[in-house]
């Protein structure tokens, strides 16, 4: 690959013996802008996690379970695929002594010694960034400037928001907060931006001392009049002197993070001053929605949820019809949802996977594999929406005229997993690691199983991943009132088959109980499911879900959808 000659021709003039290249830009963010995806662009690889190791004779691409064949089919010609954690970066460069190159503002301590550890291999930061240096971008910039949040959409004003975080410095005997996470500044002062491709991003770095002096550096050109005056007790500063401002201050406690404080950061600010490394408190402030936000978010998945039902109607009906591919399928979709006005924009890329594609956890449909939607398949469509008041993501799985025995019962027990955690006894202690196990019992008892988490946070109108909650095997945070994850296990079988079901749900309080409740509106295929294998109580939460799912959205359906509605939603 004439790009990877490209890169190696720097290693001598570096004295370096490798590069290592990460997904993420300097904001840290899941969805990097075109124009700043050096991952992509080195390796071809599209999926949003990533690392990517180029040595004088080999190159290595680490990924996730979700990413493996992806990863393989996109860049396999060139790169050795590795899936992380079964293997890391260490089990390849143990036994070696290398100086391996990176841009110290792409890395922070904590993910630099995650992938690393303790190794022989030195690294060294450069000054510049040798992806830059080959790379004449042609990716898409957005101009878009920041703008405040409309009243109605907001749970809490920024000045009270600000006095937590002051409060929090005082706590912990703090000067400073440096806010290095964009999504965090965006909830901070109730504004949003469009830096990231699929969520409402302003990028920005925020410094805050505990008197709530304010400086806020981002693009200048993206802060309007309008904007100052709204906020108008903070100072607006040009982003490239974020490294000067810093220099400046001596004999200070800084409080930082160490999952978005870059190396580049962490080593100005320790020169003259105390670091301490403390989690970001405002994931967890940004993580409990008010009941303002949870009002908001219901009717963006009522918004959505007529969507995404008008669309699987629409696919059902015309895959035999006309010439249905992955990608027109994914376009009409995003048509579906567009005709609703408080639609913005797609929270992730769509996954629409027919027959074997839809074993792609992640799959993202390209002119290459571009599948026909065929008699017989399984199809997997996995979206999202990004709208005024709320963020969307929501997965079904349909059968395109299959009644395969063998997939219905994994389906089924896919569905009786999906049941066990949206009626999940919540308790005062309860963390997604507990939760996870459930969602996996019934896969588990023919042998079966999944390479991902059963769900993860979502935002306000942000990022559709957001923590720092998760009902995964490693997550031990606690379940509070207000908390939005996601529900989706799934099984996928390589060469065969994907199946999935996904809803939002959030936790809500009645009395001295708390408990899942569904945001997500939109009927479950019936088709695929085995009846026998579900219980009483299973059935009774089905017919359950799909009443309130009729009720919700009827409104939105024509005469004929509503006829297709009615029984999409009928009893089982």
């Amino acid at each position: 690959m004439e790009k990877i000659k490209r890169l190696r021709e720097f290693f001598k003039k570096e004295k370096i013996d490798g590069y290592i290249i990460p997904k993420n830009d300097e904001f840290f963010g899941e969805y990097v802008p075109d124009h700043n995806d050096r991952l992509s662009y080195i390796s071809n690889f599209f999926g949003s996690f990533g690392l990517a190791l180029i040595l004088k004779e080999k190159n290595y691409l680490f990924v996730d379970g979700r990413y493996t064949l992806q990863a393989n089919n996109q860049s396999g010609k060139f790169y050795k695929i590795i899936t992380v954690p079964k293997k890391t970066p260490v089990d390849i460069l143990k036994n070696k002594k290398l100086l391996i190159g990176f841009d110290p503002k792409l890395f922070t301590n904590k993910t630099l010694n995650a992938f690393f550890g303790k190794i022989n291999c030195k690294f060294k930061a450069l000054n510049k960034n040798l992806i830059d240096e080959i790379w004449k971008r042609k990716g898409k910039k957005f101009k878009n400037s920041f703008y405040k949040l409309p009243d109605r959409c907001i749970g809490e004003n920024y000045k009270s928001k600000i006095n937590k975080i002051a409060k929090n410095l005082k706590n912990k005997n703090a000067d400073f907060q440096f806010i290095t996470s964009s999504e965090n500044n965006a909830w901070l002062f109730n504004i949003r931006g469009r830096d990231a491709r699929y969520a409402p991003i302003p990028y920005c770095h925020v410094l805050i001392d505990r008197n709530k002096n304010i400086k806020f550096f981002c693009d200048l050109k993206k802060v309007s009049k309008s904007l100052k005056k709204k906020l108008h007790n903070v100072t607006f500063i040009e982003k490239k002197l974020i490294g000067d401002t810093l220099s400046r201050i001596q004999q200070k406690k800084f409080i930082i993070d160490d999952n978005t404080c870059s190396i580049y950061y962490q080593k100005i600010i320790s020169r003259s001053n105390k670091i301490f490394n403390f989690k970001d408190p405002i994931y967890l402030l940004k993580a409990i929605k008010s009941k303002k936000e949870i009002t908001n978010i219901k009717n963006a998945h009522i918004d959505d949820g007529a969507a995404l039902t008008k669309y699987l109607f629409w696919v059902k009906k015309n895959f035999k019809r006309e010439k249905v591919t992955e990608i027109s399928a994914s376009k009409k979709l995003h048509n579906f949802r567009k005709k609703n006005k408080n639609f913005k924009f797609l929270s992730f890329p769509t996954i629409s996977g027919s027959g074997p594609n839809g074993a792609i956890i992640h799959y993202k449909p390209t002119k290459e594999t571009n599948r026909k939607l065929k008699e017989g398949d399984i199809y997997l469509v996995d979206s999202g929406g990004q709208y005024e008041f709320g963020t969307t993501d929501v997965t079904r799985t349909i059968p395109l005229n299959n009644s395969n025995k063998r997939i219905k019962e994994i389906f089924t027990r896919v569905l009786k997993g999906h049941i066990a955690v949206a009626d999940f006894n919540l308790k005062k202690n309860t963390t997604g690691s507990q939760i996870d196990n459930k969602a996996r019992k019934y896969l588990k008892q023919i042998g079966l199983d999944y390479a991902h988490g059963t769900g993860h946070g979502v935002g306000y109108f942000l990022n559709v991943h957001e923590g720092p909650h998760a009902i995964s095997n490693k997550n031990n945070i606690k379940f509070q009132e207000g908390m939005i994850v996601s529900n989706e296990p799934g099984y996928y079988e390589k060469n065969n088959f994907g199946i999935r079901i996904e809803n939002l749900i959030y936790v809500k309080k009645y009395k001295h109980r708390e408990y899942f409740e569904n945001l997500t509106m939109a009927p479950i295929d019936k088709d695929l499911i085995n009846k026998k294998l579900l219980n009483k109580g299973e059935k009774d939460w089905l017919n359950s879900y799909h009443k309130i799912v009729f009720k919700n959205i009827k409104r939105y359906m024509n005469k004929k959808e509503f006829l297709e509605l009615k029984e999409a939603c009928s009893i089982i």
